[in-house]
């Protein structure tokens, strides 16, 4: 048998195909991956409550990632513990006054499960619905009174690099901030420090697992520290080039398997 690996999952355009489920081919690979002794777990971007339902069609027992690193937890073991490292009230706050400055169309901060929303925005509404959160709107500096998970700046392509510069100037010190991929313009911000790789070395280290045998699978810029950290950091075909420069290796794309065919290759799964 081959060595025990553990195994880190990115969601969307990584194990998701474009519509967001699994295709049946990674879904029998993963299956038999566990089957033979392998450890899976999920690290996202998104909150739990909606990658929930992926963790629980994968019949996983493991620890997941989510909001980047600013949360873990094992679903099924609350005695693993809980870790939620939150950006300071009073920096989202700064943040929200600083953005008066620039063109923005909304901001969203969630503490956990509880969403807020500046302004009310349909589209994006129907993105953070999943999971049923408890969803507040108006002016975040009014509004907002804890400290949140994660913030998102939602703009138009020409502000974005003004607001990450300005970000970057200003509040190095204290965030991490990502961009998503297009078509949305958002800045993505959550406390220093934190990435996937955080929670990743977490799992490792209760598993005892050494970096040599950690296969973690990504396309965006929010994965490249948990690619850097995996022995085996591998980029999907469909990632941005940044990803696939410091990846280990390349696979197929989302649409076409290859989270299951890389990992049929590299464990020997018939």
């Amino acid at each position: 048998m081959t060595e025990k690996h553990l195994i880190a999952l990115d969601l969307d355009g990584t194990l998701l195909k474009d519509d967001k489920t699994i295709s049946i081919k990674n879904k029998e690979i993963i299956q038999k991956a566990r089957a033979e002794g392998h450890i899976v777990m999920i690290a996202t971007g998104r909150p739990y409550r909606s990658s929930e339902m992926y963790y629980r069609e994968l019949e996983l027992d493991t620890p997941i990632v989510n909001f980047n690193g600013a949360f873990m937890h094992h679903p099924r073991q609350s005695s693993w513990g809980f870790y939620h490292e939150p950006l300071d009230i009073k920096v989202a706050k700064d943040i929200v006054e600083a953005c008066r400055s620039f063109h923005f169309h909304n901001i969203i901060a969630e503490v956990m499960d509880d969403v807020y929303f500046h302004y009310h925005d349909e589209k994006l509404l129907d993105i953070f619905r999943y999971g049923n959160p408890k969803i507040t709107t108006g002016d975040l500096q009014n509004f907002l009174n804890d400290s949140p998970t994660s913030m998102l700046i939602h703009t138009e392509e020409d502000n974005l690099k003004q607001i990450r510069n300005h970000l970057s100037q200003v509040h190095a010190e204290v965030i991490e901030q990502r961009s998503w991929a297009a078509p949305w313009h958002v800045i993505e911000i959550i406390k220093v420090g934190l990435n996937k790789a955080v929670g990743l070395k977490k799992a490792a280290d209760y598993y005892g697992i050494p970096a040599e045998r950690i296969v973690a699978f990504g396309d965006e810029d929010n994965d490249l520290e948990m690619l850097e950290y995996a022995g085996h950091g591998i980029a999907m075909g469909n990632a941005i080039e940044q990803v696939k420069n410091i990846a280990n290796d390349v696979t197929l794309s989302n649409e076409e398997d290859g989270v299951g065919e890389y990992l049929a290759d590299l464990l020997n799964i018939k």
